[in-house]
């Protein structure tokens, strides 16, 4: 079956409803790589009308099953999987106000250093399921689920099903996408609105639809209040794109982008504006921003310092040198690069293919769309000199598998000509040449699985040039050729996939796939913060030792998985919770705090006449301590000292009103010890008058001070 371009044949203005399968399909005449765009390749439906394939229907909810059902598997092995947003969901479903702020206790101490837009899915089912491991993850795979779908339902309309089957199977073996998928960090509702954008855009430069681009605008806005501005990066691909290809006058395309944008102003602004107003006396503390403003923290932590280094620290250390090929290195190469080659070949012959069609070419308006959105978010991920983590990279995973369908449709309708097989033999030398350089950075993983790759790619490429030579074969040839070739493609990130979906995960700074010689942070030899400190799926603070459920990797980063009796047990890197050799300074990836079945029966006695059953230093070391009790616990200075640095007297005043039960000295998670966080000399001052006037004892080997009681 040659994909097919589909269109609903319905105003857009008209409505809005959103069909995988929609029941009628007609499409304009084949255009061929090497044939150039067919007479009305941009004005709408042929004369040709058909119905959908009978196949297309089982064959998405064949995807989409597999998917779900590999996603689910063994969820909650990764229990509380970054616990300091975990604690964030464990507080929004105890209280309306952390929820609406994203507090990571519910006495509202302080926020997470995001907005928490994706805390509130995760939050609303903790509340009608209960909280706990599942109830918090299983939206996340659902997430992803829909993401898979949508992108299928964006390729299908004007590449044809099995366009969209195989991107939406791309993205769904996508390592990080099967790490982000899994996981609580805010990242999977991020994507899953930025899909969901794509598709309404798509329908937007069907009919010039004023109301599918608010849509776009409204999904764009909502992706915000998931993780700030790093959701604005597909907006110059996406204006672009519009502007150039929608098919009304310029004045019109105007409009209805400014339109589009005040939907995203109003999407995302209503939350900040609300944060902004409300008396700053009776919100949560605002993580991430020194001077405890929302804009701060959007345009700093969250924004400028990202790109620059700034106030976000340098990002060398946890995605490695900037520059053009820091997708491909040992730290982020793994993650979703697999195909990335692929994608740029589809992207560049497609567009020369096109160079010529209409304004308003539908086709060179998605290679636009998903290209811009793959190169500009790319490019910000190259050379930000900022934290830039490995597992952002999911956000280039649906522009990556998009590109790869739309490829695939391009080029298999123009077979019979020589230049459609060259692209196609080199998309498929260049994707598994890569592949088995990415897998001979894990020479004892799957050894085996190398040398396959790279024959049966060398072997596809061969038969797909050669196969014209064999005229009673040619056809036959080149089904097999290229299903060989789709095989080889795939057979690395599949098996990274599996890896990653059989491994648990915890932990700030999760990693997709295998660990990767010299993948620590800033590639740290072993026992150096390299692969010595790593869990057994790439995450730092993941493994999980005999006889430790939940146990740390003895690198710093504990919080793991419930262990009996409901305590989460993690080990820490050093008593004040230094980070660990090897890592750079305000990581932000660990805890100096445990708890033990004493400690956390000691937060949690008579923990309803406190507002806090403790305070410590750090988000890290608090979530810990609030998922072992149920208890809001203080964090002093946030999550990695820029944000919570409340003065001796502010403490001292707390203490006096009798709010807080019990200080614990040894905190740090999420920044360090006590005057290495980067709060100044408040967290020793503090220290130094609680030392002074209250008596320490032991419980469960950590020192606590009882601040009901003076000495």
């Amino acid at each position: 079956m040659v994909p097919q371009p589909v269109h609903s044949g319905t105003s857009e203005d008209a409505g809005m409803s959103i069909t995988l399968i929609p029941p009628s399909v007609s499409h304009p005449a084949p255009s061929t790589l090497a044939g150039g765009p067919g007479p009305d390749a941009d004005t709408g439906p042929g004369p040709d009308a058909d119905r959908s394939p009978r196949w297309v229907v089982p064959a998405l909810i064949a995807l989409l099953t597999v998917t779900a059902v590999a996603y689910l598997w063994d969820l909650s092995a990764s229990g509380d999987a970054n616990s300091f947003y975990a604690a964030a969901v464990q507080a929004g479903t105890k209280s309306w106000k952390a929820f609406f702020f994203g507090s990571i206790d519910s006495s509202n101490f302080i926020t997470v250093d995001k907005s928490p837009g994706s805390l509130w899915v995760m939050e609303l089912s903790g509340r009608l399921f209960g909280f706990n491991s599942w109830s918090m993850l299983v939206p996340q795979v659902a997430e992803g689920v829909a993401a898979v779908g949508l992108v299928f339902a964006a390729v299908r309309r004007w590449f044809g099903p099995a366009a969209g089957l195989l991107a939406g199977g791309v993205l769904a073996c996508t390592p990080v996408a099967a790490l982000m998928f899994r996981f609580n960090n805010p990242d999977a509702f991020m994507v899953l609105l930025l899909v969901a954008a794509a598709y309404t855009l798509t329908r937007a430069l069907e009919k010039a639809g004023t109301r599918w681009m608010v849509a776009t605008g409204v999904l764009i806005g909502f992706a915000f209040l998931a993780k700030m501005l790093q959701s604005f990066t597909v907006v110059p691909a996406f204006a672009g794109v519009y502007l150039l290809a929608a098919p009304t006058a310029l004045r019109r395309r105007i409009l209805q982008l400014l339109i589009g944008g005040g939907a995203v102003l109003v999407s995302a602004g209503w939350w900040v504006a609300i944060v902004a107003l409300w008396p700053v006396a009776s919100r949560p503390l605002i993580d991430g921003s020194p001077d405890n403003n929302i804009l701060n923290l959007i345009f700093g932590y969250n924004g400028l310092s990202r790109l620059s280094g700034g106030t976000g620290g340098n990002g060398s250390g946890f995605s490695g040198t900037t520059g053009v090929f820091r997708l491909f290195n040992d730290l982020m190469g793994g993650q979703a690069s697999w195909l990335l080659p692929a994608s740029l070949v589809a992207l560049v012959a497609g567009l020369v293919a096109r160079g010529r069609a209409p304004r308003t070419d539908r086709r060179r308006a998605a290679l636009l769309l998903w290209g811009g959105w793959l190169l500009v978010t790319g490019a910000v991920f190259s050379f930000s000199s900022g934290v830039i983590h490995t597992y952002y990279t999911v956000a280039l995973a649906p522009a990556i598998a998009a590109l790869v369908g739309m490829g695939g449709a391009l080029l298999w309708p123009a077979r019979h000509r020589m230049v459609a097989r060259v692209v196609g033999a080199v998309a498929v030398l260049v994707t598994t040449g890569w592949a088995f350089a990415l897998l001979d950075r894990t020479p004892s993983y799957v050894p085996w699985l190398r040398p396959v790759v790279l024959v049966a790619g060398a072997l596809s490429a061969t038969a797909l040039l050669t196969a014209p030579a064999v005229p009673r074969m040619t056809r036959h040839l080149t089904v097999a050729a290229a299903g060989l070739g789709l095989v080889a493609a795939l057979a690395g990130p599949l098996a990274y996939t599996a890896t990653t979906l059989s491994t648990a995960h915890t932990g700030s700074i999760p990693s997709a796939g295998p660990a990767v010689a010299g993948a620590g942070f800033g590639g740290a030899a072993p026992g150096a913060g390299g692969p010595a400190g790593r869990g057994p799926g790439g995450s730092f603070g993941a493994a999980r030792p005999a006889g430790l459920p939940g146990g740390g990797s003895g690198a710093g980063f504990p919080s793991g998985p419930p262990s009996s009796g409901g305590v989460r047990s993690g080990t820490a890197g050093s008593a004040t919770g230094a980070s660990p050799s090897g890592a750079p300074a305000g990581a932000g990836g660990g805890g100096g705090t445990s708890s033990s079945t004493a400690l956390t029966a000691a937060l949690r006695s008579d923990a309803g006449s406190y507002r806090w059953a403790a305070a410590t230093f750090g988000s890290q070391s608090a979530a810990t301590l609030e998922l072992a009790s149920g208890e809001p616990v203080m964090a002093i200075g946030g999550f990695n000292g820029e944000g919570g640095n409340i003065s001796l007297a502010t403490f001292e005043a707390y203490v006096d009103k009798g709010d807080i039960h019990y200080f614990i000295a040894s905190g740090g998670g999420g920044g360090g010890a006590p005057g290495g966080r980067g709060g100044g000399n408040s967290d020793a001052a503090i220290t130094s008058w609680v030392e002074a006037h209250f008596a320490a004892e032991s419980v469960g080997g950590q020192t606590v001070y009882n601040l009901t009681v003076r000495r």
